[in-house]
């Protein structure tokens, strides 16, 4: 059989684009002779849809539009189709919608698969929605026999994984009702998962050597169709791959962009394996890049605005801005006190020079006076302190917020996780705009992709990449005054943050003093309430801040 792996880039609840895409990508597969096309999972109303799936009238546009794609393999020499989407539930669970896989042909629905494994851990919540199947069967379509799994599914190999987040696992279950398939149904054992499965740094090699090691268990041509693009803080990698009995990848889609994958199932089991590494350097711009792009663009927005401190954060967060959107598409705007350096403004001027956007400069240093005039009453008699350096940051961020209300620009935060998770933020400051663009990436990891993004000429300022990181706030500040520096801080916050790990085990492990552990864990604990009033982090980590990290405000913590 010959199949299309069609990996598109769908719109949450944007049914008309969504089906336009489906139609295009199916025409294209037309030409290439495909007897099959499979779209990734929910790829009619868009993943994840949220509670969303509980209004009827999103349900009922999405059996509208289904109505609409079956009608696509109507007629002589049209593919067949196998496409995500969502249902109403008939079952007593007292879940309103299932998950589904549709497989259509000939203008009619052949079989419909509805996922059973649902997802609550991380970033998932599937089971707040989903209705989960009851059992698998079987698809069959033009005398090819296929077990058809939605994503999830295909994840519980007990051969893979040491520990298991549940008890079935549907492909084992599929491959027992394989076994007693007449010939020629069971001749070639094919296994097609449709799937909305996020980025993060390392996903693609454990997919890669999952999908094989089920491939291999089971003695067969396994296809994955993985969504991409992004999705409010979700960024899907793509990396649609067909691995054959053997456990090898045989044929694998781009990453961080649309792309159809045309495969003969009788050619996997002499096709030579395809190697590619992930490198997380580069895996990181892409995934950042298409994050800014489609959060933007789906938000209906086309311009952002970058807030140019001459640090090396807001630099990077503008080359990723500019690669996504265009140089015309970004406005920089530095915004001096009388504790900016001259050379934070000189590399500012550089860097929009460099990435060829408009800058503009508003000096703070009047309204801050005007400011603190104000506030003479409440300040008298104390001395400079933190309330003073968090005004500065708050008057950046009022100017900002006033030229999106103004231009229709999306401002674009520029503080990293390492600031987010110790609170070296200021909420209603550096902390405000639209999207977190590299809150998930620690301070040492900033400093990587900025070099990346100088690979080819030179972007960031060598100033800016040299210079030690400050907030410019009060006389002479350096980061180091507050924190760690950010090689030791980076590997404490990435055990704490990720991995659960106690101070105790964090110092025995990286050779620190666990008073200083404790001091960090303390600075991340009390710093909840901030980053709950954060803009969406873009996630490329294991656990990033926002929807998969989930801890209460108001809570007695002892580290």
């Amino acid at each position: 059989m010959r199949i299309a792996l069609a990996q598109i880039n769908p719109t949450v609840g944007d049914f008309s684009g969504n089906l336009k895409k489906i139609r295009e990508f199916t025409e294209r597969a037309v030409v290439e002779r495909a007897e099959l096309v499979i779209f990734p999972e929910l790829a009619i109303c868009g993943y994840p849809a949220a509670d969303l799936l509980e209004k009827a009238s999103f349900v009922q546009r999405a059996e509208e539009t289904l109505a609409k794609v079956c009608a696509l393999t109507q007629g002589e020499g049209r593919p067949a189709i196998l496409c995500g989407s969502v249902m109403p539930a008939e079952g007593p669970a007292g879940k309103h919608v299932k998950n589904v896989a549709v497989l259509m042909d000939s203008g009619e629905i052949k079989s419909i698969q509805q996922k059973m494994l649902l997802p609550f851990y991380d970033v998932f919540d599937e089971q707040r929605y989903f209705e989960p199947a009851a059992r698998q069967s079987l698809s069959v379509v033009k005398g090819q026999a296929m077990a058809v799994t939605v994503c999830e599914d295909a994840w519980n190999d007990k051969m893979f994984w040491q520990e298991r987040n549940y008890a079935v696992d549907p492909v084992e279950e599929l491959m027992k009702q394989w076994a007693v398939l007449p010939q020629p149904l069971s001749k070639q054992r094919l296994i097609l998962n449709i799937s909305a499965s996020p980025y993060w740094h390392g996903k693609t090699e454990v997919r890669r050597k999952m999908i094989g090691a089920l491939a291999k268990r089971h003695r067969a041509t396994v296809v994955l169709v993985n969504q991409v693009g992004a999705n409010d803080s979700l960024i899907f990698d793509g990396d649609s791959i067909v691995v054959g009995p053997a456990g090898a990848v045989v044929a694998q889609a781009k990453a961080f962009t649309e792309d159809l994958l045309v495969f003969e199932t009788d050619d996997v089991a002499g096709a030579v394996a395809v190697e590619r590494q992930e490198d997380q350097t580069a895996f990181s711009w892409d995934a950042l890049v298409l994050g800014v792009r489609d959060y933007v663009g789906k938000c209906g927005f086309k311009k952002a605005i970058v807030g140019l401190s001459g640090g090396i954060d807001s630099a990077l967060v503008a080359a990723l801005a500019v690669e996504a959107l265009g140089k015309e598409n970004v406005q920089g705007v530095g915004m001096p006190s009388e504790f900016s350096s001259g050379g934070s403004v000189s590399d500012a001027e550089l860097l929009a020079k460099n990435l060829g956007i408009s800058f503009s400069i508003v000096p703070i240093r009047e309204v801050f006076t005007e400011f603190s005039t104000a506030l003479e009453p409440f300040f008298a008699g104390t001395s400079f302190g933190l309330a003073e350096e968090n005004l500065q940051p708050r008057i950046r961020g009022t100017l900002l917020m006033a030229i999106s209300n103004k231009t229709g620009a999306l401002v674009l935060t520029t503080g990293n996780k390492s600031e987010m998770a110790c609170g070296y933020c200021t909420l209603y400051g550096d902390m405000v705009g639209a999207l977190a663009v590299i809150g998930d990436l620690y301070k040492t990891e900033v400093y990587a992709l900025s070099r990346y993004a100088n690979r080819e000429r030179r972007i960031i300022p060598e100033d800016t990449l040299t210079k030690p990181p400050s907030a410019e706030l009060r006389p002479g500040q350096k980061d180091t005054d507050s924190l760690p520096p950010y090689e030791v801080l980076d590997p404490m916050l990435r055990d704490y943050i990720e991995e659960y790990r106690s101070a105790e085990e964090i110092a025995e492990s990286q050779g620190l003093d666990v008073a200083l552990v404790r001091s960090v864990i303390k600075l991340v604990e009390r710093s909840e309430y901030k980053r709950q009033q954060a803009a969406p982090v873009l996630k490329v980590s294991k656990k990033s801040f926002g929807m998969g990290r989930r801890f209460p405000i108001a809570a007695k913590r002892e580290v």
